[in-house]
């Protein structure tokens, strides 16, 4: 025959439903606090703003070198336009060097020779507009420009 069992705990001081209990009902169990829904949306927030934040300035960094790059490639057209309508008495070849210049009729020619490398003599020339590279694909490349 068995024996009875006898709980030696008093049910009164055992919780129905412990894992309902906002305290921790054990000595080795771990403190419940209820979360601040308020501080945790708070934190969030704050942290999708500064992760947005970082995003659109990487967007507008991106934007800025778009509009640059927009910018040098029309400055390449406008002055690819300018040398093919100036004076060249000889063919460009591609990856070669040249230099502009203004003359003093304000036409515009083209030369194998750079501003500095004139000598004694001097240039017939009025103004050095820009050195130029021609590409491969029959624009010109800016590698100096007089901004004056």
């Amino acid at each position: 025959m068995e024996e009875e069992f006898i709980n030696p705990i008093d049910p009164k001081k055992v919780a129905q439903n412990p894992g309902l209990l906002p305290y921790a009902h054990t000595v080795g169990g771990f403190i419940i606090k209820p979360m601040d829904k308020g501080r945790a949306k708070g934190l969030a927030v704050q942290a999708m703003q500064e992760q947005t934040n970082l995003q659109m300035k990487q967007i507008q960094q991106q934007i800025e070198l778009l509009a640059q790059q927009a910018r040098q490639l029309q400055r390449r057209v406008e002055l690819s336009q300018m040398i093919y309508n100036a004076d060249m008495n000889f063919k460009p070849l591609i990856s070669h060097i040249y230099h502009l210049y203004n003359r003093k009729d304000e036409s515009i020619v083209l030369s194998m020779i750079g501003p500095d490398e004139w000598g004694f003599s001097g240039h017939k020339f009025n103004k050095f507009l820009a050195t130029v590279k021609l590409l491969a694909d029959h624009t010109w490349e800016i590698l100096a420009e007089n901004n004056d």
